[in-house]
């Protein structure tokens, strides 16, 4: 007999202990540590609430539901994990660096990899919708100097909170999206439009949870980047609209106080002629400061 088939027997007091006692021949230590900690916490949970078996099976349709709304196009149970901040968790823990280095934030479901590389200045937006809008900062190290030829992949949605994969034969392959580099300064800028809040799939058993919690299923209006330079860190992240709406209750946990950008609406013609939008157009400057990858 296995040292695992003699663990007592399950009573409400020591039921986690009775479980996790059985995973003591398992193969894999980090499969063993991550189930007892779970298994723990789910124990504790249940005796804390009490569920009646009516409400215990209500819980598995609604897992069982989340599951049949899974397709190689939707992910149910990544969207539950987004409104529950487990999501913007983990990469938290995943993205810990020194202070005063730029914060990661989610990277969403939208991103595309090879995304046309553009000259600074270019402009995203190839349907020629929505306010415009001109992006510019610097980026630089900890301490303070400039990162030349950091690799900057930006993308967002349109002025209607859509992005180009979500209405194709409707928007351009790959608008709103493009490849940056920083200059010998550091600097970087483009041309884009200004984002609008947008909701995040809710038609779904995690947008129905929502909505029995009170809580709405849109996300602020931001910009999307991942910047990498050769020996830094690479960061995923976003700007945000501070006078959005929903800036206050991001579906998805995802804003963060340092990714706030000020967009400042400019009515001078002339500037803007000599960036290639019409007048007004909106201005946000967003500065990147990298941190050394150990």
């Amino acid at each position: 007999m296995s040292k695992s088939t003699a663990s007592g027997y399950f009573t409400e007091a020591d039921s986690a202990e009775v479980v996790t006692a059985r995973n003591a021949d398992a193969q894999n230590e980090r499969l063993k540590q991550v189930m007892e900690v779970i298994t723990r916490h789910l124990h504790e949970a249940v005796k804390e609430i009490e569920p009646t078996q009516e409400e215990w099976f209500e819980a598995i349709q609604f897992l069982t539901k989340t599951g049949h709304t899974c397709d190689d196009w939707r992910q149910e149970f990544i969207l539950l994990s987004d409104v529950l901040g487990v999501s913007m968790l983990v990469d938290a823990i995943n993205a810990r660096r020194p202070t005063g280095a730029t914060e990661n934030t989610v990277l969403g479901p939208f991103h595309l990899p090879n995304a046309p590389v553009m000259e600074n200045g270019g402009n995203i937006c190839r349907d020629g919708k929505g306010e415009p809008l001109y992006v510019h900062g610097t980026v630089k190290d900890l301490n303070g100097k400039p990162i030349t030829g950091a690799r900057l992949d930006v993308w967002q949605a349109n002025d209607d909170g859509f992005y180009d994969v979500q209405q194709k034969g409707i928007q351009p392959d790959f608008n709103l999206r493009g490849i940056f580099e920083s200059d010998a300064d550091g600097a970087y800028w483009f041309r884009g439009v200004k984002p609008r809040y947008y909701p995040i799939p809710h038609d779904g058993p995690v947008g129905q949870l929502l909505g029995q919690l009170g809580r709405m299923p849109y996300r602020p209006a931001h910009l999307h980047y991942i910047i990498s330079a050769e020996g830094y860190d690479t960061v995923t992240t976003h700007i945000f609209d501070p006078d959005d709406p929903y800036i206050n209750s991001d579906a998805v946990f995802g804003v963060k106080e340092s990714l706030l950008g000020k967009f400042i609406q400019v009515d001078d013609p002339e500037k803007a002629s000599q960036l290639g939008l019409e007048n007004p157009y909106w201005d946000v400057e967003f500065n990147i400061t990298l941190a050394d990858h150990t």
